[in-house]
């Protein structure tokens, strides 16, 4: 029996050897170069092309290789089997890195320091005063976020599409709540799972529900955010600046007038990275696991998307 990697333009060979060092009895091959298809019992994908996993007919699961799980349940060829996905504190810990950064990025003004360095200009500025943080996604990295900016000294509000509870955090629900969670924020950041009901929630009418010079930063997926209406709110002033490090489109495109607006920060989705030596035993666990028939670790809900 065997694992498939389906993981297109990216290099593997790090994933296979430590995936063979754990289980040493498993052939461990990188699609599409297989043995034999009919040998496949669990495939670890990430955005793989879709039908591709139609001839591996003794598919037991699918394991994703990062924690978003939206390109996979894209596919509209995607077998009725148990989907998992990873659950990583490193991930965590990598994105909560990336937000503080960032954050503080703005905080101390440095947005605005570049600009004037571009222009040869000397004009110094106190930092900003950004006291009201909220976090759009209460799932395991986005309570972890809030949960780190409150032990920051922030005050943070939480919103989700169903009810959560967390400690200290103001949290809201449903879209009647959404502009209430955001009213009082000076920095909004997203960490929204991509379902059908979260494409293009942050339009026009979103963007027109914060408070002025408001920072927004999107760690989740593009297609949640309509750019049209960004770009809108940012030539208006409807906000002072956007961090983005993800996209409707990746890589992106280099005609976006994204790349050239003076008020936009870009990351080429950084923000938390899948480690390979931090991985490799939960992705087994799940293998065997598959192998007995047992549930998997992390399961993920195909109808709710995550």
């Amino acid at each position: 029996m065997s694992i498939a990697l389906i993981i297109p333009d990216r290099k593997l060979d790090d994933l296979q050897q430590r995936l063979q060092q754990a289980l040493p009895d498993t052939r461990i091959e990188i699609w599409p170069e297989l043995h034999d298809p009919a040998e496949v019992e669990f495939a670890v994908v990430w955005k793989q092309p879709h039908g591709c996993l139609n001839g591996l007919i003794n598919l037991k699961a699918i394991q994703c290789f990062g924690a978003g799980v939206d390109s996979i349940l894209a596919d509209p060829t995607l077998p009725n089997l148990p989907v998992s996905r990873i659950v990583d504190p490193a991930l965590t810990e990598a994105m909560i890195g990336y937000l503080d950064g960032v954050v503080n990025y703005y905080r101390l003004q440095l947005d605005v320091f570049s600009r004037q360095q571009q222009q040869s200009v000397w004009r110094p500025k106190s930092p900003r005063k950004l006291n009201h943080i909220a976090v759009l996604g209460l799932g395991e990295l986005g309570g972890a976020v809030a949960n780190h900016f409150y032990g920051s000294g922030y005050q943070v509000s939480g919103w989700a599409r169903s009810g959560k509870s967390l400690k200290n955090i103001q949290c809201f629900a449903g879209e009647g709540q959404l502009a209430q969670a955001v009213a009082a924020a000076d920095v909004v950041i997203c960490l929204l799972p991509l379902t059908p009901t979260t494409e293009n929630l942050l339009g026009e009418n979103f963007f027109s529900t914060l408070k002025p010079a408001a920072i927004f930063i999107n760690v989740a997926r593009g297609a949640i955010v309509d750019e049209q209406a960004l770009l809108a709110a940012l030539e208006r002033g409807a906000l002072a600046a956007a961090c983005l490090d993800v996209f409707r489109q990746e890589p992106l495109s280099s005609a976006s007038p994204l790349w050239q607006h003076p008020a936009v920060l870009i990351t080429p989705h950084v923000s938390a990275v899948t480690n390979v030596s931090t991985v490799v035993s939960q992705i087994a666990d799940n293998y065997r696991r598959a192998q007995q028939g047992s549930a998997l670790l992390n399961p993920v809900d195909v109808v709710r998307g995550y």
